[in-house]
């Protein structure tokens, strides 16, 4: 890879994590595109705010430690891309892609929200950029079976919430799946394509229990522990496309 391509790729990856923190900003709130603003004072605010990580002219509000974190993070995953790339992918459907996923993962760890319109882009990225290589048939098998199975698990785990709640004669709220997660399966089953996509939600099933057991562990020892605290899923999914692409890529 050439040394070009490394920089460009840092570019990209930086304006990319500008454009994350903006989108992860206005799309929970407003659920469109506006202009950014604080969320201290309520003020509008200039891109400095994103560019530069400068605080709110208004009232001083500083940047989250999320801001600063993918501002680092984007340009290093951009430069990762190009030192290690996805070759079925290729370069920039593999940074559009960073970019989705990266808007996912920091929505859903802060929200608990996958936003439909979110999951509808994935749709869109997922079909034009992946049909070429699996095939049309293939692709949008990948993508009805993700959705279907996570769709199974959905209802199971809104059963088991309503058993519990019963059993124990109090309202349990929280829940194992959202419907957003069932819309982001049918997403990465596109990329995924079939069988792909069985593999990845055995591995997002594998990586989420084992976090959670580690979380619950730590929640006991810390004495926090609380039962029926659920982990956002959404961040798991994305890591097993991770996994699973750069498998694929090596086995090849």
């Amino acid at each position: 890879m050439s040394m070009y391509t490394i920089l460009l790729n840092l570019l990209l990856g930086w304006i990319g994590a500008i454009l994350v923190n903006y989108l992860a900003d206005v799309l929970p709130v407003y659920r469109k595109f506006t202009k950014p603003k604080c969320i201290a004072c309520g003020e509008e605010f200039s891109w400095k705010f994103y560019i530069l990580l400068v605080p709110c002219s208004h009232c001083g509000n500083k940047p989250s430690p999320r801001h600063i974190f993918v501002l680092i993070l984007g340009p290093v995953f951009g430069g990762l891309l190009a030192i290690f790339p996805l070759e079925s992918l290729g370069n920039y459907s593999a940074l559009l892609w960073l970019i989705y996923f990266s808007l996912v993962t920091v929505i859903d760890l802060e929200q608990r929200l996958i936003l439909h319109p979110v999951s509808l882009a994935g749709v869109i990225l997922g079909m034009v950029f992946r049909i070429s290589n699996h095939g049309i048939w293939n692709t949008i098998l990948g993508g009805a079976a993700g959705f279907s199975i996570m769709l199974i698990l959905y209802f199971l785990g809104d059963l088991f919430v309503r058993v519990m709640s019963r059993s124990r004669g109090e309202e349990i709220e929280e829940i194992a799946l959202g419907f957003g997660d069932v819309n982001l399966a049918g997403v990465i089953g596109l990329l995924l394509g079939w069988p792909g996509i069985i593999a990845g939600i055995l591995l997002a099933i594998l990586l989420g229990g084992v976090v959670s057991g580690i979380y619950l562990v730590l929640q006991v020892l810390r004495k926090k522990y609380q039962a029926y605290q659920a982990l956002p899923y959404g961040p798991f999914l994305v890591l097993s496309v991770v996994v699973l692409l750069y498998l694929s890529h090596l086995v090849k």
